[in-house]
């Protein structure tokens, strides 16, 4: 199989545990370019957070931002696909995080909008490295149309609301989880499944000609829907179970190893 294009999670699958992108996964992937593969980003990050990794890349296509909520072009910024979070849903969710006390940041504009200026935002921020704003009196931001809702908090206590608010919302939203301790709340059509769809029909490959390749649960819609779907080493073990294929770790170039195996046959 001639593989067209390559979707790649950020977190955990092109980066390292310290946050790099080895220069020997950084030669494949060119090599995998100057083949005619279209190489691109399929990441949760905002689009501000995702343009700086592909930069390291020199990529100049499309990313894929905000667990699929937002397509856009590196040199031009030109919008390819954007899905907000249905207004009902963001009043909903923002009213349940209130009841609750659960710490929630947003999405507007590619801004990233927190309630105040403590540990989990400072820490939020400095993972993606990026600025956030901060805004008291959040209910006036529920009025904007919104990329994504996410909460922070304990993994366990989490992984226990997902089925609550998936039941709550139905075919309303997309809940999904990024990280153990991120749970994020999104379009109906914000996943990283929809956004390889649309990007594959953009250059006018088959899915059969994709490889998406990714290590959470958000990842698990693009390996479904890619002819390759790979799950990297240190995949958490549900997506492994929906892979393809399972590559090395990511502090081991997994994503590296695919290229060489998949694209380059070596």
């Amino acid at each position: 199989m001639a593989y067209k294009l390559i979707t790649i999670d950020v977190d955990d699958t092109l980066l390292t545990d310290d946050h790099r992108i080895t220069e020997g996964t950084k030669a494949a992937l060119a090599e995998a370019v100057s083949r005619g593969v279209v190489v691109t980003l399929a990441t949760g990050r905002m689009f501000l957070s995702a343009k700086q990794i592909a930069k390291q890349l020199e990529l100049n296509v499309p990313i894929i931002t905000y667990q699929g909520s937002l397509v856009k072009t590196l040199l031009d910024e030109q919008v390819l696909y954007e899905r907000s979070v249905p207004q009902p849903v963001a009043k909903r969710f923002y009213e349940y995080c209130q009841e609750h006390g659960l710490h929630l940041h947003v999405y507007n504009d590619d801004t990233l909008y927190v309630p105040n200026d403590g540990p989990k935002s400072r820490d939020y921020a400095a993972l993606s490295n990026i600025p956030y704003t901060v805004e008291p009196d959040f209910s006036k931001l529920i009025e904007l149309p919104l990329t994504k809702m996410l909460m922070i908090d304990e993994p366990a206590k989490l992984d226990a609301l997902v089925p609550e608010l998936q039941a709550m919302f139905g075919g309303e939203a997309h809940v999904t989880k990024s990280k153990p301790n991120f749970l994020e709340i999104l379009h109906p059509e914000a996943t990283k499944g929809h956004a390889v769809r649309f990007l594959a029909d953009y250059y006018g490959c088959d899915l059969s000609e994709v490889i998406s390749i990714g290590d959470s649960w958000n990842d698990k819609e693009m390996l479904e829907v890619a002819g390759l779907g790979v799950a990297m080493g240190n995949a958490i073990e549900p997506l492994k179970a929906v892979a393809d294929y399972v590559t090395l770790t990511n502090n081991e170039e997994g994503v590296r190893h695919v290229v060489e195996k998949f694209v380059l046959n070596r």
